[in-house]
């Protein structure tokens, strides 16, 4: 099967069975090994990407399902100007970076930031629910993104 998306703003055919996984796809086609296998279920948050700007854990996502769809991974959203609030907010609440948990952590953060222009304590937890991070507490989680929304309102705002 032919499969058409649009992969960190470029895009791409790929000729694939279709029940072939993202990740796979992501990591063995295009050497993008960002989006890491964990749990291979969807629940660990290790594998995430956006996908329609969304995201997702691209070890359950069967590559048919992004047929002209738009595909961004932790390697294409460094790109994004948002990055460099999530990064400095990060760094200034003493969040780790393991690189197994990255995607996870930095995609959902700007999930957090596009959808709330002043996230709670709760929603930050909430929208956390399907990422697992052993390099970082949650409430760290919680200041870094809080952190980047300042940091983001200032910029947009001045």
């Amino acid at each position: 099967m032919i499969v058409k998306f649009s992969l960190n703003g470029s895009t791409v055919f790929i000729d694939s069975n279709p029940g072939e996984r993202l990740v796979h796809i992501l990591r063995r086609r295009y050497g993008l090994l960002g989006s890491r296998e964990g749990c291979l279920s969807g629940r660990c948050g290790s594998c995430t990407v956006l996908l329609n700007g969304t995201p997702v854990p691209s070890c359950v996502i069967p590559i048919f399902q992004v047929h002209d769809a738009e595909v961004t991974t932790i390697e294409g959203f460094r790109e994004d100007e948002g990055y460099p609030d999530i990064e400095r907010g990060f760094l200034e609440a003493g969040v780790t970076t393991c690189g197994y948990c990255d995607a996870g952590k930095i995609l959902t953060a700007h999930a957090i930031l596009s959808a709330f222009q002043r996230p709670s304590k709760e929603e930050i937890k909430e929208m956390y629910g399907g990422t697992v991070c052993r390099c970082t507490n949650i409430d760290d989680l919680v200041a870094g993104v809080k952190n980047a929304a300042l940091i983001r309102r200032k910029r947009h705002h001045g």
